[in-house]
């Protein structure tokens, strides 16, 4: 199987708060951001896979035909007979948005390094994968180093984002895991308030530097409405926001993974490529949810006049 981009992680089911005049609402959609990051890359045209669990129960059904209907492949999704497929609550107020994850024990916890393809990786051109996908479970922790290894024998590129949740572990234990990964990767994605904790840095440059000197071949630091910052320690460049009427930023980092992974391998350039994931995921705030927020290429191109 050739994907131009496998992710590897936890998909869940969405419940989204909608305010309607005094009325709070909750619109059902799909979530996990590695599931959100393949959907993303399908949708600027490229070819992703997907490889996880889900619960034999309504919402696994609901994600799989999900990915069918965005043609993600998911033939290396296995349905556990047991364990159910998590959901999360979204909510908002004047301080952001805000998730509420009921996961604990779900199928994609269940994940093992017996469940990785065997073969699969040698067609691969990039293995996606996050901190989330690490901290779900001792077992999902495993499989994502052992997954890494096997990329990176067959030559496969690895792209990391940092995405901290402390609900799942300690600072301590997301420190130690992220940083161990950190040099086996060739694009680190972070997000600046996860890595402002991670590093004790605030300063975007310092926090690139940090993380250069890591072992990451290339920074990619997402800063929301300020922008990214690009850097692969030989050239540096920091591309500005854009204004945009933004009401839900959820799965905005998802969407620029997906829109900077698919770019990068069309064109092989690192700074090109973050400046069109840069418009895309400011696209992806002006809608509700993680998944019906994604835009496609054509809606990307025509955001950015070309």
């Amino acid at each position: 199987m050739k994907w131009d981009v496998l992710c590897l992680g936890e998909a869940l089911l969405e419940f989204n708060q909608i305010q309607d005049g005094a009325k709070k609402t909750f619109s059902t959609g799909f979530g996990g951001d590695t599931s959100n990051t393949a959907i993303s890359v399908a949708r600027q045209g490229m070819f992703a896979g997907f490889l996880s669990k889900v619960g034999k129960d309504q919402f696994g059904r609901e994600l799989l035909e999900l990915w069918k209907r965005e043609s993600v492949d998911y033939s290396n999704v296995s349905v556990h007979p047991e364990a159910p497929t998590g959901i999360y609550f979204v909510t908002h107020d004047t301080d952001g948005h805000h998730f509420n994850y009921y996961r604990s024990g779900s199928a994609a916890c269940q994940m093992t390094p017996l469940d990785l393809p065997k073969d699969d990786f040698v067609q691969t051109r990039i293995l996606h994968l996050s901190a989330i996908t690490q901290a779900i479970s001792e077992s999902s922790c495993k499989t994502s180093f052992a997954a890494i290894h096997q990329a990176r024998k067959h030559g496969v590129k690895v792209s990391y984002d940092t995405n901290l949740r402390l609900k799942l572990w300690s600072l301590e234990c997301a420190r130690d895991v992220i940083n161990r990964t950190v040099p086996l990767c060739e694009v680190l994605l972070p997000s600046l308030d996860d890595v402002t904790s991670l590093t004790g840095l605030r300063d975007p440059d310092a926090i690139t530097e940090y993380y250069l000197e890591l072992g990451a071949k290339l920074v990619v630091l997402k800063q929301g409405s300020l922008g990214v910052l690009v850097s692969n320690g030989k050239e540096k460049l920091h591309i500005p926001g854009h204004t945009v009427q933004a009401i839900d930023a959820t799965g905005a980092g998802d969407t620029f993974n997906g829109a900077f992974l698919s770019e990068w391998l069309r064109k092989d350039d690192p700074f090109a490529a973050a400046e069109y994931a840069n418009a895309a995921a400011a696209l992806s705030t002006t809608n509700y949810g993680a998944v019906d927020s994604i835009p496609n290429r054509d809606e990307v191109k025509a955001f950015l006049g070309f």
